[in-house]
């Protein structure tokens, strides 16, 4: 298991171009890393199955707590075949997930600056958009916790970058979920 210490920024597309030739130049590219990925949004925690498609693999991922729940969040994977994630689908929804799940396509590139990954993505549900990230070992203490948050939001900045508040992931995950949940009820 991990700590991840995970923000996220809404951009616009020019926004989106800016950073990606920012990247170019001053980070380290760590590849397209394209996934689907079928999420179960629970009251407490997230729970993913993904199939890399960029890479013909696949894992489970549980995060215990949810987006706009805090930045800095235990999280647990585990790798399975690309072969089995359809079987992990119907698992999850076998046990009574199912009316919790959204599925969704991400196009992603991974970078690492400043020992900060940063992932640019598209999806249906968020656009254009980029996650800034630091793992840290599930034992790491205040400290390393806080330098982490620092380092974020340095390359953030460093980057031109607004990263998103707590309170506006809420709002936004609140209006994922009932635009998901109109779209169910039609």
């Amino acid at each position: 298991m991990t700590l991840e210490i995970e923000y996220r920024a809404q951009l616009t597309e020019a926004e989106f171009a800016t950073l990606a030739d920012q990247l170019g130049q001053r980070g380290d590219d760590l590849g397209q890393d394209d996934k689907h990925i079928w999420f179960y949004v629970l009251p407490d925690k997230l729970l993913k199955v993904v199939h890399n498609i960029s890479h013909g693999t696949g894992k489970v991922v549980v995060k215990t707590n949810r987006i706009g729940s805090g930045a800095a969040f235990p999280e647990t994977e585990l790798p399975i075949a690309a072969a089995d994630v359809a079987t992990a689908v119907r698992l999850f929804d076998a046990l009574g997930y199912a009316p919790h799940m959204h599925d969704a396509h991400n196009e992603r590139r991974n970078w690492r600056y400043r020992d900060v990954e940063i992932a640019m993505k598209w999806s249906q549900a968020w656009g254009h958009h980029a996650e800034f990230e630091v793992a840290l070992p599930d034992d790491a203490g205040t400290d390393e916790i806080e330098k982490g948050h620092a380092l974020i939001a340095s390359v953030a900045a460093e980057l031109g970058v607004r990263l998103m508040t707590e309170d506006e992931l809420t709002e936004f995950t609140l209006q994922f979920e009932a635009r998901q949940a109109a779209t169910s009820a039609s």
